[in-house]
């Protein structure tokens, strides 16, 4: 169902016609006032980069941990609004937009009261925590005319656009064939003596519509590798990857997908595994591979476009072009980073702060932004798709 989800196929079924650019509402005033949902650390790296955007104002955070809220806080100023609860920052009708930094099985209910609230939402990925939410999330935000971007950041990154152009240009030939791989050598599954009193945090809050469960300090704070707060490494860090291919070759959801998945350091204190494989089929026999672990780096965080007379190969910081060794093409090279290539992030090009800016340009166009939510939607269900065929131990199909 999911692969058949457009823009358009949305806007018609809603039983509404836009014209390419058409303004949906008026533009916001001169200075866009920005309230943020969830500041944990991830938030606080984006609240970062939005601080330094012109005509941006932060004027309010929310969060269900007092610590969280102080560090935010402490980042914005005295005069920011605080709230423990999002409902209330969302009722405030003198901010215009929302940045959303929750943990994943949030993700959809705050975008969906985000924009029926009339804000405009910048979310983190993964957009969705299952399958079922991706229709109901497109419909949400294309009937409230909200301009909402999804926190892919490597869309707005001028050197994977030059990736793309070449692509779209024929300069390796027909791809038929990505490799992705998201690989460290970090301790990421270290216990280590509870940091946050129960008092000073909403549990219930926090498990939202997840099943009642006794608090849990490292499962709040490491949500991504317990089933119902996250995804694994699939959502948390395929997604980036994914969604840079369905981008390059225009590509939906997958068809099928094969995984694997084994404890190598996290047996009994994670619930999803730390080293995990997965092969999934597009449309016209288009096949993706993905790696992904943190007992090894080698490869680092890399896509590679593997096409009939070479190969492109991008990350954060750098775009080659490689001839097959039997072909005559002219091998590019653009290296924008510094440090080792396949590192995770590097400090030009700001990633965060060209998609935050991308979306600061939507909202006062009223435009769709680089990463719409139908990209969001389908990059997400590629990892969702991914753990349906891991947790079965059987292929899955769309």
């Amino acid at each position: 169902m999911l692969n058949n989800i457009s823009r358009r196929t949305a806007l018609e079924t809603l039983g509404v016609t836009l014209a390419a650019g058409t303004i949906l509402h008026a533009a916001p005033s001169e200075t866009i006032r920005i309230g943020c949902i969830g500041t944990g650390g991830r938030c606080r790296t984006l609240m970062k980069s939005l601080l330094t955007i012109p005509n941006t104002s932060i004027v309010a955070i929310s969060d269900i941990r007092q610590d969280a809220l102080a560090q935010a806080k402490a980042m914005t100023g005295d005069k920011v609004a605080m709230f423990s609860d999002y409902r209330k920052l969302l009722e405030d009708k003198n901010i215009d937009a929302v940045l959303i930094g929750s943990p994943d099985h949030w993700h959809v209910p705050m975008t969906i009261d985000a924009v029926a609230a009339g804000k405009d939402v910048y979310v983190e990925k993964p957009l969705t925590h299952s399958l079922e939410e991706g229709e109901k999330v497109i419909q949400a935000v294309r009937k409230s005319k909200q301009v909402v971007q999804i926190g892919t950041q490597q869309r707005s990154m001028e050197h994977i656009k030059k990736a793309k152009e070449a692509v779209a240009a024929g300069k390796i030939g027909k791809v038929y064939r990505v490799h992705m791989s998201w690989n460290r050598n970090s301790d990421r599954v270290k216990k280590g003596d509870p940091t946050t009193n129960a008092s000073n945090v909403n549990w219930k809050a926090f498990l939202g519509n997840v099943a009642d469960q006794p608090f849990d300090d490292y499962k709040m704070r490491n949500w991504r590798w317990f089933w119902d707060f996250g995804g694994g490494i699939f959502t948390d860090l395929m997604v980036h990857w994914v969604d840079v291919a369905h981008w390059v070759l225009n590509l939906e959801s997958p068809i099928s997908a094969a995984s694997l998945g084994t404890m190598v350091n996290a047996k009994g204190i994670w619930e999803t595994p730390d080293m995990v494989q997965t092969i999934m089929e597009y449309k016209d026999g288009i096949q993706m591979f993905f790696e992904g672990g943190f007992s090894n780096a080698r490869h680092g965080a890399r896509i590679e476009f593997m096409g009939t007379e070479g190969t492109i190969y991008v990350d954060r910081g750098c775009f080659q072009i490689i001839p097959d060794w039997n072909r005559k093409i002219k091998a590019e090279e653009l290296i924008l980073g510094v440090g080792r290539r396949g590192a995770d992030f590097y400090d030009k090009p700001d990633g965060e702060k060209l998609h935050l800016e991308d979306w600061v340009s939507a909202m006062r166009s009223r435009k769709d932004p680089s990463t719409p939510v139908e990209a969001g939607v389908h990059a997400a269900a590629a990892a969702h798709l991914a753990n349906k065929a891991l947790r079965s131990g059987k292929v899955a199909t769309a």
